[in-house]
């Protein structure tokens, strides 16, 4: 290869390499860019040396068989900081909530999710997918085959429990007989209110 041609395959290299998420192999560089296989491993055997004399923050190695890009080890302290401190965002409350009914009602659909909240819920399911912190477990049986959602050893992990069956009761939080009863009585009080005032209003405008 001349040198416009080698800075053209370097530059492909880096751009497949940037998007791939496993090593990639040389034959599959060689495949993609119509090189011979001993001409991508030279390539990338330069950028390597490349990116190690200017001091650069990550290096590209062969792991499993391909090439891939990965942090500096010398790095490893302020990778190491970013990963615990820089990615503990916390959840939103649309987030939690959805998280604890999928939690409790798995395996359960969008659909249904978005029928207990009210809300459609597309955007947070998928939140909570990339977290991982739920996914896909079968498909409904019944009309549209809907995907079912569960939640992950990942969630278990993060939340302390050893499994789902050590998930806290939900009766703790329901109230009790007598904060129903008067819960309704209020709700009777409230409707039986509005509809002594349209009475009222009906006469008035009659007379």
């Amino acid at each position: 290869m001349n040198e416009s041609e080698e800075l053209s395959v370097k530059q492909a290299i880096e751009s497949i390499l940037m998007v791939a998420t496993d090593p990639v192999p040389p034959n599959l560089l060689a495949q993609l860019l119509e090189k011979p296989t001993s001409d991508i491993e030279a390539v990338c055997e330069s950028l390597s040396w490349e990116y190690e004399q200017e001091n650069r923050g990550f290096i590209l190695v062969r792991v499993a068989g391909g090439y891939r890009y990965q942090s500096h080890p010398e790095q490893a302290p302020w990778v190491e900081r970013f990963v615990i401190e820089g990615q503990s965002t916390r959840l939103t409350a649309a987030a939690l909530e959805t998280l604890a009914i999928v939690a409790y009602k798995q395996p359960i659909s969008r659909a249904q999710v978005s029928s207990i909240r009210g809300v459609d819920v597309d955007g947070v399911i998928r939140t909570l997918q990339q977290r991982g912190y739920i996914d896909e477990l079968s498909r409904d049986t019944g009309p549209g085959n809907a995907v079912l959602f569960g939640t992950t050893q990942s969630f278990l992990e993060r939340m302390g429990l050893n499994s789902l069956d050590d998930l806290p009761s939900l009766g703790g939080f329901v109230p009790g007989a007598e904060v129903v009863e008067a819960l309704e009585r209020g709700l009777r009080y409230d409707t039986d209110l509005e509809e002594e005032a349209e009475e009222k209003s009906s006469t008035s405008e009659s007379e």
